[in-house]
């Protein structure tokens, strides 16, 4: 018994996403450039504002948990723009519409191991956008959908530095971030 732990402790120590159950769950590794042992993958992330201009819609993953903003992977023959509203009416029923780029992210200290396997180096714009229409509803990647203040959104343990993309996109800074 004593061995098989010991192997195991090593394995941890050797294999970090050997502490994950890839089939159930999305998790971000972080170490010095660890998104070397990724594939580069578009993605998308949104700011949806209520009309108080107060409180922020995030959804929580099915896959691990978190609250999140609404976003997801930018398709091949799609542009961002078409990406953006895709994402966020699949995941929450609502349409909306690009107001502007609020940031461009790409940590290359943070690898996102999907619970197919997949690693990615996500490199992400975050947009902020308005709704133009629909209504609130759950997908099969979403356990829950709803609005939180602002303060309470970027206090919160959000999935992907996404507490940071808020902050950003409602900073009051006319030129998007690029971090």
């Amino acid at each position: 018994m004593a061995v098989a732990t010991g192997q195991f402790i090593i394995l941890k120590l050797i294999y970090p996403e050997a502490l994950l159950d890839p089939k159930t769950q999305t998790t971000v590794l972080h170490g010095k450039r660890i998104t070397l042992q990724g594939q580069l993958r578009l993605g998308c992330s949104t700011v949806l504002l209520d009309e108080t201009g107060t409180r922020v819609l995030l959804t929580r993953r099915a896959d691990n948990d978190l609250w999140c903003l609404p976003g997801g992977r930018v398709d091949a023959g799609e542009s961002v723009a078409e990406s953006v509203e895709r994402e966020c009416f699949e995941e929450t029923g609502l349409r909306v519409r690009v107001k502007r780029l609020t940031g461009v992210y790409s940590d290359p200290d943070q690898l996102v191991v999907y619970p197919d396997g997949n690693k990615v180096h996500i490199v992400v714009l975050n947009f902020l956008v308005e709704q133009v229409s629909g209504e609130i509803s759950l997908s099969s990647e979403t356990t829950d959908i709803r609005y939180f203040s602002v303060e309470e959104a970027v206090k919160m343990d959000l999935f992907h530095n996404h507490a940071e993309h808020l902050r950003d996109a409602l900073s009051g800074r006319e030129a998007a971030f690029v971090k």
